[in-house]
Parts: C-alpha cells; structure tokens; sequence
C-alpha cells in the first residue's frame, strides 16, 4: 500500500509543470510596456532590431492607457489652431518653472523631439481629436488623441508585432540585469508566468517600469509625499530604478506627480459629486481655517502642495445655490476632457447618496451641523465662511488675493463639505540620464549599453510638476522611450542593412 501512494505521489508531481532555465538571445529587451516601454520597443523594432519587451502584468499600457493627450510644440495642429508658441519659448518656460535645477539638455532633446513625435504616432494611425490645454491661461500643447491611450498603445503593439516582428512577453517581470564579462550590461533575468528562469542577452537594455509609486519604503525614503493616495499605480515597484543603480547609475529627481483627489481611490472621474470640489470653492482645513487661492486647483500640483503641507486633507464647502448653478448653469473648471469646462453636473443627486454614505461627502441645513459631521471647529468654521462672503460683498480677497469672480459666497443652505485627500499621479524620476538617454552615474559617465525612458528617468521636471505644458508627462514617456531607442540602435548599429 505504500508503494503505491509512493507512486502516486511522485506521478503527481512528474504531472506539475516544471520550472527551467532558458537562456533567450537578442537585440535590444525593454523593460516595462507603458507608453514609454511602448514607444521605445515599437521605435527600436521599426529601425530594424530584433525587439523583445517585458511585462509583469497580464496586459500592455499600465497608467498610459488612461492618458488623454501629448505634449508638443510645432506641430501642424498648433499651426492650424495658431498658436504661436515656439520650442525656444516652451523650453525657457519649463525651465523657469522649475528654477532651473531640470536637466536642460534633456529638456531641450524632448521639446525638438515633441513634434516629430505626433507626426510619427499620426503615420502610423494614431488619429487626434483636438488641442487644448490643462486650465484656463494654460498653453495649448495637449494634443489628445482618440481612444485614450489604450487605443494607441494597443495599436502600435499589433502593428510592433505584426511588421516588425516585435515580441512581447507578459506576466514577465524583469528581476535583474546580466553583466558580461567585461563587466557591461549585457541583457535582462526575467521570470515568466509558469516560474521559468529567462536570462535575455541583449546589445541593449532600456528601462521602462513607470516609477515607484507602489513601493511604501522608496516614496518613504526619497519623496516629501510618503503618504498620498496613488492612483493606478499597482505594481510600480521601483524595480527597474534599482536595476539601474545596480549598475552604477546615478539618482536624479525622485519626486510624485503631486494632486489631490476628492472621495476615495475608487470613485471616478467623472463622478459629479466629486467634480464639485474640483471646483475653486472655499478651501478649509480639517479644523475649518482657510489656508490657500482655491483657484490653484487649476493647477493641481500646487494644489497638492498646498494640501500636503496642511496634512494632506481639507473639506470643499460650498452652498445649495453653488450646486444649482453647478448643476443648471455649469461647472468653471473641467476635470480633464472628460467633464469638461461648462459641463452640467446632472448626475449628482444619483450619486450623491453613495458618496454620503461612503463618508466622504457631507449635508447639513446649517454651519453648527456642518461642523458636527465633519469634525470642523464650528467656531473657526463660521469665522471662516464670514470672512469669505465678506471678501464676495466687497470683491476682494486680503487674506489670499484670489480672483474675486471665483469667489462664490456661502450663504444658502444646506451646505456641503466634500473630503478631498492628497494624492499622487504617479512618481517622477530617480535615474540619472543624459539627453540622448543614456543611464549615467552621478558623474554624468555614460554606463553602456543601458537607457531608461518614463517615469523612471529624472531630470525632466525641477522642484514641482509642471502643469503648464500640458500632456508633458505622457509625452516625455513617448518622446524619451523614442530617443532612448533611437539612441541604442544607433550606438550598436542595429538598424536595417
């Protein structure tokens, strides 16, 4: 009898797949197929490189899927709309607005870049729709795309393997790079879904994992914001950061795409409740003082750092007669081009109970119960709401100078107060490259045959995120995963024969 469970046993683990060591050869491997891994495997293998890319999920396109339009300056939209930025003009304002500390020459690669790159997305079927810009006074260099970003990520990833003969290997995720000989990056160990061992050899590796965003120790160690709400940034381990600095690289510019974001992680978008605190109503810490120009929710970096240093949560108080006009007239600031400016929030009275019982949207008939639910200093509270209708009557802010026609008075109720949160669009930076992204160490010494692109560069942005050239971070995604390839059929002379 025990001879045969003994043989029962060992037949059910002969049965098992068994995990094995396969050693894969080619030109270039690219780790990570977001929209800057994307870009950079579609460009190598379009110059004629044999191409493999890798990616830990089950599907291509991570946070760029949900994008809705790239960054640039010159193209024939701008032209056709006419907008008379220039690239020199683009490149002194985002230098300016980071004070300079950016990475100038790798900002000037990805302005000239930006432009040839809507012509390259457009003559391969990438269609667009329109060009706008983030807020009002902003600059117009959104180009958005139809479909979203999956539509063109999706697109350029049949086409990469269909012509090109591009290959991608999912539910793959890079572990660590190989290092020849001579002491030179020399390719990629990767696991496959089935626990196999995947040694890539490759003339080049570039790195496009999408940042940290998901790794609680590195936001903790490197970021003034350790504990913002991230929004879709599962699995963004900071692995291919580590990879490079593995190898030598240098680290550079570890920062989050700051924001805030009303309700929970869950709610959408395009949920009215939550379009109405991103609206320039009165601000109010979770005692009930105000603390900032409302209108800088326009600008939603400032806004995150505004909420960041007050401890990362506030309550957006407005009115019933703010909500009718939200409502009937109109909001005056879009929430992406989803809800657009003068959109009519229609849906609120259907989404309003989830969000109230869910806790983060509040009803009360007066100020006193207002306070009471949500824990706001009742006193401070009314003083608060005093001194801005006050500002409403007389058409002037003296606490925070803002524009006196975004001032809307709170006066009517009942009165509402939507819980909004710091948060995170994702992380910025920490590998160290130059303007043709090459990985370097903290000398600025080229480290061979390893690039980086996405999210997981730095250089790109100074002290904050900068909104003003809108579309820029999924356009540095494409314009460096662009470069970087360019960059690596180039130094080992990969194009087609």
């Amino acid at each position: 009898m025990k001879k045969l469970i003994a043989v029962a046993v060992l037949a059910a683990f002969s049965s098992l797949p068994y995990a094995a060591e396969k050693d894969i050869t080619t030109d270039v491997v690219v780790v990570g197929q977001g929209a800057a891994g994307t870009a950079a495997a579609f460009a190598a293998a379009e110059q004629g490189a044999k191409v493999i890319g890798l990616e830990k999920k089950g599907m291509v396109g991570g946070t760029g899927n949900f994008s809705e339009g790239i960054f640039a300056v010159g193209s024939k939209m701008q032209r056709d709309y006419y907008i008379p930025l220039t690239k020199d003009e683009a490149f002194k304002k985002i230098m300016n607005y980071g004070h300079w500390r950016s990475n100038a020459r790798l900002v000037r690669a990805f302005v000239d870049k930006s432009a040839d790159t809507v012509e390259w997305m457009q003559k391969h079927g990438v269609k667009f729709e329109k060009l706008t810009t983030n807020y009002p006074g902003g600059l117009y260099t959104w180009h958005i795309y139809q479909g979203r970003g999956a539509g063109w990520i999706n697109a350029l990833q049949k086409k990469g393997k269909d012509e090109y003969g591009m290959q991608v290997l999912l539910n793959t995720p890079a572990e660590k790079l190989i290092f020849g000989k001579d002491g030179k990056v020399a390719g990629v160990v990767a696991k496959d879904k089935d626990g196999n061992t995947l040694n890539i050899h490759a003339k080049a590796v570039i790195i496009a994992t999408g940042g940290f965003a998901d790794n609680p120790e590195m936001m903790k160690k490197y970021t003034r914001f350790p504990n913002t709400d991230g929004i879709a940034q599962t699995g963004k381990n900071g692995v291919g950061i580590q990879m490079a600095w593995s190898a030598g690289g240098g680290k550079e510019g570890l920062e989050v795409q700051q924001s805030y974001r009303p309700g929970p992680r869950a709610v959408s978008t395009t949920n009215h409740v939550s379009a109405t605190a991103k609206q320039p109503h009165l601000w109010l810490t979770p005692n009930g003082e105000r603390f900032c120009d409302e209108t800088i929710m326009g600008d939603w970096p400032a806004a995150g750092n505004a909420l960041e240093r007050i401890g990362g949560q506030m309550w957006v108080v407005y009115d019933n007669k703010n909500l009718d006009s939200m409502k009937h007239d109109g909001i005056v600031q879009g929430v992406g081009v989803m809800v657009p400016i003068g959109a009519k929030l229609t849906n609120f009275e259907k989404e309003w109970p989830a969000a109230e019982q869910a806790g983060w949207a509040v009803k009360a008939n007066t100020l006193d119960e207002l306070a009471k639910k949500t824990g706001m200093d009742p006193a401070v509270l009314k003083a608060s709401v005093e001194q801005y209708n006050k500002a409403a009557e007389q058409r002037h802010d003296a606490l925070f100078a803002k524009d006196p026609q975004y001032i809307f008075p709170v006066k009517q109720g009942p009165y509402y107060a939507i819980k909004s949160v710091a948060s995170s669009l994702g992380t910025l930076g920490g590998i160290k490259v130059n303007d043709r992204l090459q990985v370097v160490t903290d000398k600025d010494k080229a480290i061979p045959n390893l690039y980086a692109a996405g999210s997981d560069v730095g250089g790109m942005y100074g002290d904050s995120y900068d909104l003003l050239m809108a579309g820029s971070t999924i356009g540095f995604a494409v314009n460096s995963g662009r470069i970087a390839a360019e960059s690596a059929v180039k130094d080992h002379n990969l194009g087609k024969k």
